[in-house]
């Protein structure tokens, strides 16, 4: 039954009727509304009309289109255009500038209300900062702002960029809030302050509207998927609200710190119609209940009215589960604010076309009394209505009850800084003594979240004076003990929607305490203002200068700063000088390095904050040259999402590098020529399909800069054809290179390709029945403390995995004997029987049989072991394992984990000889969304010492002649 007949929604129709007796009505635009929207229930009275103004123009006079239009998306400098020629007739709207992005592209609000709410906007703005912190207010000076305050609902849209559909809605909302007269959007005007960003990934909006041209114009060829959209990352932006590394991600925690808005939403395409957010749990344990139960209040509200309209498909609850602190949205969370987002159906263009809904989404449940159809023909303009329907009712209803929202901001804020007394923590306290470098990075990202942080002046309980204190007595306490605290998924909740652990200062390997004592907030302590910059100089005189290792990356950025000056690694620690250096610390004499060498360490070490000493002479201990090798990152073009993540990484820690495709590599016969160390970037998918990439089927698939796709120019790489992958001779070009005396690096799940095809051997991946792990953060231990891979690291490391990998590593793996077995238990070698491990079996019906002392280890397998050394590796191409993951009672540190047993005491980072070179396969991500910087230096590690991968091989792992017996090398590696 359409809409314009059903007798529940008879009551809205007179709203259009109304509005047209008061002001004018555009009625060609309403006309293209209607012919755009496929059926008439996806239709309502908030959106099927448009106001005419003489002054201000319409989307359709300003770009020739209506927002929803057929065919048409348009890009954001036009959109942009579009604002600011909305902003020049109208004095309900302004435009602000909120920042650029990597690519130098404009990020914007546009703010909309009444002429006299923007004359005081920087009052109004002033209430909710001073209403953000209650240390400013007695509750009777907070009622008094209140009354005099207005909520700010701020809209932000496509961060995703295939999500094409807000950018085009935003302009008819802007429009239609800053022009239309009926009192439903004058309450919006005249009671709220609309804050709207077009669109948030800027870069990738311009790029999306590209290939959307290409496509219309290329009909019938295969179209590349989005590769890139912003400069490092593509979906995965929208997981950067804790590190805040990308530009759209400070500038909107910027911009939300000067309005403090009530309501961040933000605006999303997948699900169909319209699932409006609340999530399915485990919620995220640090968010005050209060603004739980704002999630559901808005969103059923939402779902009242659509459905009173007759509107189909609009849901909330099963979708997501609202557990993980890294979205835009908690932007909003961490300030005591609301956060929410809209899943609505689109079409990844604007294009009309018959979609068939999934089952699973067409099933009427609890949640979703009155769900989607089966079978629709869906429009962009469809996408628009449902959008800015649902978006209009919940500003109104904000508006509506406006001193609710604002009264509950105050009293969320309020129950913050009660939080160190109430529920606690009371602190925690990071040393800064350590890696004073990365600590002082983790007090500048707190202080970009608006976390108030302090200093010890004193030394307390343990804590040594410059230890930093992040006081849960302040307005944003939950953000940062949401970020600092250790958090535990239940593997029998809802499976997670993302990663389920991220506590920050383990991921960076830096030491906390977190403090319950309410004492400690009376501890001698001071407020940092400003960026962190610990104190760096060159310390005495001397012939040698030495940097002590202490895992911090900076040591890779003053590696390559001074990329001309010789340096050594120290293979063992030292004292000289009064002062310990780790194995691994930077020696770097004066014989032989330029004569400014001293006013050149002055000047890094001051920059970089690094403490140089002058040593009278060179330690007595074993060293080898430290490089700084030319580094390639290689992609391929099926998926660029992870890979982005390194260039960040090695982007912010100043290691220059050469971002080549698989394409390259196929190509490159000598790659030992042009690099030192080659990282193959997380890819995902099989070795196979890292091997073949695209099928080369049809015409070639072009990414590359075009008349028609323009801004292709600024992705980092560009291609003419992105089919094909690797190829075989890519993979003999890789084995080349490392036979070469190159050193090649795989992340996670690519340590397949060598494995796969061959190129090592003692190396396989071992299946799993029971692990199950999601985004987790898990110790490890440091097994091979010798290896210059592990220069700088104590003995337990803080490391995140993403998704059950798990490498063995042995003499033998892969040649029939070690490896193991999944889910097999260390010592469960009797049979299944009565009493416990050591008792021994019973069999009924006879004398228990006498007991039978234990083989010697050697003697049943010496034979074997003498008949496979010809398949051993020599002692110098074994498998070195530098880094094992913990205990099984000890490997959760935050996240889910589950049958843990299957993955404790395995090879976390795997360092494999061969030729003159070396692989070195990481089973976790050492560069994961710019939270793991505490694992950086094991890469950098591998790269700077690539030459010297065998210093510190002891005798256990270099055995070389002789029968192997038990205790032996040889003969334990078989053994496992």
């Amino acid at each position: 039954m359409s809409r314009v007949t059903c007798p529940a929604v008879l009551f809205f129709l007179g709203a259009s009727l109304a509005l047209a007796q008061t002001q004018k009505l555009d009625d060609g635009y309403a006309k293209k509304i209607r012919e755009f929207t496929t059926d008439p229930m996806f239709l309502t009275e908030l959106v099927d009309h448009l106001p005419a103004s003489d002054k201000v123009p319409t989307p359709e006079k300003f770009l020739g289109y209506i927002a929803g239009a057929q065919n048409k998306l348009t890009y954001a400098k036009d959109i942009y255009r579009y604002m600011r020629e909305v902003e020049k007739t109208s004095p309900r709207v302004r435009v602000l500038s909120i920042g650029q992005t990597e690519e130098n592209r404009e990020m914007v609000i546009v703010v909309v209300s009444s002429e006299a709410n923007l004359a005081r906007l920087d009052r109004l703005k002033q209430i909710t900062a001073t209403l953000a912190d209650p240390s400013k207010t007695t509750p009777a000076e907070a009622e008094k702002l209140i009354a005099e305050g207005l909520p700010f609902y701020w809209a932000t849209a496509s961060i995703h960029s295939p999500e094409t559909g807000s950018p085009e809605m935003s302009m008819e909302l802007v429009y239609r809030l800053a022009v239309e007269e009926t009192p439903f959007i004058q309450k919006i005007r005249d009671n709220a302050i609309v804050l709207v960003t077009p669109v948030v990934e800027v870069d990738g909006r311009e790029k999306m509207v590209d290939l959307y041209r290409w496509r219309k114009e290329n009909p019938g060829k295969t179209a590349p998927s989005l590769l890139y959209w912003g400069k490092y990352v593509a979906h995965d932006n929208n997981r950067d609200g804790m590190a805040l590394s990308l530009a759209l991600s400070r500038n909107i925690t910027k911009a939300f710190l000067q309005f403090h808005p009530q309501v961040l939403h933000d605006l999303h395409e997948s699900v169909p119609f319209l699932y409006t957010s609340t999530g399915m749990g485990p919620y995220n344990a640090w968010l005050d209940p209060i603004v739980i139960n704002e999630w559901q209040k808005l969103a059923y509200y939402e779902i009242e009215e659509m459905t009173k309209r007759g509107v189909p498909g609009v849901w909330t609850h099963g979708f997501y589960d609202g557990w993980a602190a890294n979205y835009l949205m908690e932007v909003a969370h961490g300030h005591n604010s609301i956060g929410r987002f809209y899943e609505t159906f689109g079409n990844g263009g604007a294009d009309t076309r018959e979609r068939t809904v999934p089952a699973a989404q067409t099933t009427r449940a609890w949640f979703r009394p009155n769900p989607p159809l089966p079978k629709v023909n869906w429009s962009q303009r469809n996408n628009v209505n449902m959008q800015q329907s649902a978006l209009l009712l919940a500003m109104n209803y904000t508006a509506t009850n406006k001193e609710t929202f604002l009264r509950n901001f105050w009293l969320k804020s309020q129950r913050s800084v009660a939080k160190a007394t109430t529920e606690g923590p009371a602190a925690y306290i990071i040393d800064a003594a350590a890696r004073p470098n990365e600590a002082a990075s983790l007090a500048d990202q707190l202080a970009l979240h608006g976390v108030e942080v302090q200093r010890l002046t004193q030394a307390y309980q343990g804590n040594a004076a410059g230890s930093y204190v992040v006081r849960m007595d302040q307005p944003y306490s939950r953000l940062a003990d949401m970020l600092l605290d250790r958090q535990y998924y239940n593997a029998n909740d809802t499976p997670p929607y993302d990663d389920t652990g991220w506590t920050i200062q383990a991921l960076r390997n830096l030491k906390s305490s977190r403090i319950t004592d309410v004492a400690v907030l009376k501890a001698p302590m001071a407020p940092v203002t400003g960026p962190v910059k610990p104190e760096g100089k060159v310390i005495g005189d001397g012939s040698v200068y030495a940097v002590n290792h202490n895992g911090d990356r900076v040591l890779a950025t003053l590696r390559y700063k001074l990329k001309d000056v010789k340096m050594d690694a120290a293979e063992e620690s030292f004292e000289a000088e009064g002062q310990k250096f780790a194995a691994g610390s930077f020696l770097i004499p004066a014989a032989g390095n330029p004569a400014d060498l001293k006013q050149r360490l002055q000047s890094a070490a001051t920059e970089l904050g690094v403490n140089i000493v002058a040593l009278k002479a060179a330690p007595k201990t074993a060293q080898h040259p430290l490089a700084a090798p030319r580094i390639a990152l290689v992609h391929n073009w099926l998926n660029t999402q992870n890979e982005g993540w390194f260039r960040l990484a090695m982007d912010t820690t100043g290691v220059p590098y050469t971002y080549i495709s698989d394409h390259t590599v196929a190509a490159t016969s000598d790659l030992r020529s042009k690099f030192e160390v080659i990282i193959l970037g997380p890819m995902g998918g099989t070795a196979q399909r890292i091997v073949n990439g695209m099928p080369k089927r049809g015409d070639p698939v072009p990414w590359k800069a075009s008349t028609l796709t323009p801004n292709f120019g600024t992705s980092p790489d560009q291609t003419d054809d992105i089919r094909g992958g690797l190829g075989l001779e890519g993979v003999q070009h890789i084995r080349d290179f490392v036979e070469a005396g190159g050193l090649f690096i795989t992340i996670g799940g690519n340590a397949s390709l060598p494995i796969t095809y061959g190129l090592i051997d003692g190396i396989t991946i071992q299946p799993t029945r029971e692990l199950k792990v999601r985004g987790s953060v898990l110790d490890s231990g440091i097994s091979d403390p010798r290896s210059p891979i592990a220069y700088g690291y104590s003995e337990h490391l803080p490391v995140y995995l993403g998704s059950e990998l798990v490498l063995n590593a042995s003499a033998t793996a892969g040649l029939g004997g070690g490896g193991g077995q999944a889910g097999s238990v260390s010592g469960q070698n009797r049979a299944s029987g009565r009493g416990g491990l050591t008792d021994p079996d019973v069999i009924q019906g006879r004398p228990p049989a006498p007991a039978v002392p234990e083989p010697k280890p050697d003697e049943p397998n010496a034979e074997m072991l003498e008949n496979m050394r010809a398949y051993l590796p020599t002692p110098a191409e074994r498998p070195r394992t530098i880094l094992k993951f913990g205990e099984e009672k000890d490997l959760l540190i935050s996240g889910l984990l589950a049958g843990g047993r299957e993955l404790a005491g395995k090879p976390a980072l795997v360092d494999v000889p061969q030729g003159k070179g070396h692989y070195v396969l990481f089973a976790i991500n050492p560069m994961w969304r710019q939270q793991t910087q505490g694992s950086f230096m094991l890469l950098f590690n591998a790269a700077m010492n690539f030459e010297n991968l065998g210093a510190g091989r002891s005798a256990g792992n270099g055995r070389s002649t002789g029968t192997p017996t038990a205790g032996d090398d040889d003969y334990n590696d078989l053994m496992q």
